[in-house]
C-alpha cells in the first residue's frame, strides 16, 4: 500500500505540475527527448562512480520523465500510465515462460535464446533488429555481438577471439603503412570491435572500461595542472619530459 500512495502522490504531483506550471505545460514528446538522453547519461555516470545516493536521485528523475511521457499520451489519448505499466507487465510473462509456462531454461544464455526465440515469433525479421540504430557505437558493438551470440553465432573460448585481435591489429597496422585512411578507419574499427568482444569473454563491459579511463585520466590531468601552478607554471611552458614526470608523481600518489 505504501509503495501505491508513492506511486500516487508522483502522479498526483505531474497532474498539478501540468496543469499550472508554464514550464510543464509546455513539454512536449519532442522537447523532452533531449532531456531525457542527459538523465539517462547521469544515471550511467553514477552507476560508473557507484554513487548510490546520485543513482537514487537519476533514478527519480528518469521515473518522472515516464510518468511525463505518460502524461503527454494520456492529454493525445494514445495510451496512459496503466497502459504502459500493463505492457511491460504483459511483455514479461509472455517473454518468461520458464517462469510463467512449462519452458525449461536452467542458464542465462537459454533464456536469452528464448527471449529472442519470441521477439522473432512476435515478427521481428533479425535478431539484430532490437538494436537501436542511436546508441553509442561502443555499447552498440557490445549488444550486437549479445544478440549475434544466441544464435550460435559465437567464439568457443577467449584464447580465440585475443587470436582475432591480434589478427586484425595486424590488418590495421598493414592499412597504416598503406596510407589509404579509408582502409585505417576500416581497420581501427575492427580492432575495437573485436576488443568490445574480447570484453565480453571477460566479463567486462567495454563502455564502463573506457569511461573509467576516460576518469581516471581526466583526474590526474587536472592534478598535473594542479602540480605545475604550484611551481608557478602552466603545463604549455613545460616539455613532455617535464609533463611525463608530473603524470608519474600524480600516478605515485594516488598508489599511496
Amino acid at each position: 500500500m505504501e509503495k501505491t500512495a508513492t506511486f500516487d502522490r508522483l502522479l498526483q504531483i505531474m497532474d498539478d505540475l501540468r496543469e499550472k506550471c508554464p514550464w510543464d505545460r509546455k513539454q512536449t514528446i519532442q522537447t523532452l527527448r533531449q532531456l531525457t538522453i542527459e538523465e539517462t547519461y547521469e544515471l550511467a555516470d553514477a552507476i560508473t562512480d557507484e554513487d548510490w545516493k546520485s543513482i537514487k536521485e537519476e533514478l527519480g528523475d528518469i521515473l518522472l520523465h515516464i510518468v511525463f511521457y505518460a502524461k503527454i499520451g494520456s492529454e493525445q489519448q494514445k495510451f496512459d500510465i496503466n497502459d504502459v505499466i500493463n505492457g511491460v507487465c504483459d511483455k514479461l510473462i509472455h517473454r518468461h515462460p520458464h517462469i510463467y509456462g512449462d519452458v525449461k531454461a536452467e542458464t542465462e544464455d537459454q533464456v536469452k535464446q528464448n527471449w529472442e526465440k519470441l521477439k522473432l515469433k512476435e515478427g521481428k525479421t533479425s535478431v539484430l533488429s532490437g538494436v537501436p540504430l542511436s546508441l553509442p557505437a561502443l555499447v552498440k558493438a557490445m549488444r550486437l555481438q549479445e544478440k549475434a551470440k544466441q544464435t550460435g553465432f559465437e567464439w568457443d573460448n577467449t584464447a580465440q577471439v585475443w587470436d582475432k585481435v591480434k589478427e586484425e591489429v595486424n590488418e590495421l597496422e598493414v592499412a597504416v603503412n598503406s596510407g589509404n585512411k579509408n582502409d585505417m578507419e576500416d581497420e581501427f574499427g575492427d580492432v575495437m570491435f573485436s576488443l568490445v568482444n574480447y570484453s565480453r569473454f571477460l566479463d567486462i563491459d567495454a563502455e564502463n572500461a573506457l569511461e573509467r579511463t576516460n576518469k581516471k585520466f581526466q583526474r590526474r590531468f587536472q592534478a598535473m595542472e594542479v602540480l605545475a601552478r604550484e611551481q608557478g607554471r602552466t603545463l604549455n611552458d613545460m616539455t613532455l619530459t617535464e609533463m611525463d614526470t608530473l603524470w608519474n608523481q600524480v600516478k605515485t600518489t594516488e598508489q599511496l
